[in-house]
């Protein structure tokens, strides 16, 4: 029994070798390709366990696991000539997934570094053939939309042939270049200069038209002002001379007398005013005798009395009328 164990224990690990060699999992993020002798005989796509001949060191059945989920693969920036001359630098990437294993095998050996190796130079292509029919505005507008979708339908002929599929392609920046981001932010200086000028030039067209228009307006107004003055003046003093006359009419006495005390107010008031006059003057004549009859002039035959047609005056003329009749009386 003793001599059988050695035997039995090298046949079961020869089982248990060959089981193991004859059997690999897939699981759900993986597709797998069995070779046999280099040569591919099937394509398990679901995941599960799976059998397979053994002895896999003698090239019989080989098992190449391929990815089954979707895959990304950035592009490094590249610069791009758009229709207007002027190059920019683009920032995209591709989500994409292995479709056809049996195709990818053949056509990258299976080797998604491969397969992405040659994806970059159809999507370099496509970006350049897309954005050279356009300005630099399109990537920045609705249009990107319809750009990305362009790039797609561009790759996808290429990819399908290396048995991949193309899930969507992204744009993620496009930037203008050092040199020409230097260019057209001295051109937006300057045109924002230029706009700004032109607005300055405009508020002072409109600021001089509307001072000019204020300036009639105040020159109309204050004429239209003073012509109501002046009505008005002329109106106040033919009432303030009928007024004065209707006065005289009837009671010349006291329109007399009452003409006496305002020049009495103006000439007397606290201006500092120094006048020399004889007591017996016929401007202090109510000083004396509330008749009037103080230092009254004797009216001449035929003399006209005094009319209601004096009109007030400032102090310093009623001052100068008043020294008149001192004069008159020097005489």
């Amino acid at each position: 029994m003793s001599n059988r164990l050695p035997s039995v224990l090298i046949a079961s690990a020869i089982v248990l070798y060959l089981l193991y060699s004859s059997i690999f999992v897939v699981n759900e993020r993986q597709q797998a390709i069995v070779l046999r002798f280099g040569e591919i005989v099937r394509v398990e796509r679901e995941p599960g366990l799976y059998f397979k001949l053994p002895f896999a060191f003698f090239n019989a059945d080989n098992v190449q696991l391929i990815e089954d989920r979707i895959l990304r693969f950035d592009l490094d920036d590249i610069r791009v000539q758009v229709s207007g001359g002027k190059f920019y630098e683009v920032d995209a990437f591709i989500a994409y997934s292995i479709e056809n294993p049996q195709l990818f095998r053949q056509r990258a050996s299976g080797s998604i570094p491969l397969a992405e190796q040659r994806l970059r130079t159809r999507l370099d292509a496509a970006l350049r053939r897309v954005y050279g029919l356009r300005g630099f505005e399109a990537a920045l507008s609705e249009e990107r939309g319809s750009m990305m979708r362009e790039v797609a339908e561009q790759l996808r002929p290429d990819a399908a042939s290396l048995g991949i599929r193309i899930d969507d392609v992204r744009i993620r920046r496009t930037d203008l270049t050092a040199e020409v981001s230097q260019q057209t932010y001295e051109r937006m200086k300057a045109e924002r200069l230029a706009e700004a000028e032109r607005l300055r030039a405009r508020g002072r067209e409109a600021a001089a038209r509307i001072r000019a228009q204020a300036d009639r307006e105040v020159v109309e107004i204050l004429a239209a002002a003073q012509r109501e003055a002046e009505i008005l003046r002329g109106e106040g003093e033919a009432e303030r001379n009928a007024i004065f006359a209707e006065a005289f009419q009837r009671d010349p006495g006291f329109f007399e007398f009452y003409r006496s005390m305002i020049a009495y107010q103006r000439a007397l008031d606290s201006s500092g005013t120094t006048m020399l006059l004889t007591p017996d003057s016929e401007f202090f004549r109510f000083f004396g005798d509330p008749e009037g009859r103080n230092g009254q002039r004797q009216q001449a035959p035929g003399e006209a009395p005094l009319t209601g047609s004096i009109e007030p005056v400032p102090p310093q003329r009623e001052a100068l009328r008043t020294d008149q009749p001192e004069a008159g009386a020097a005489q």
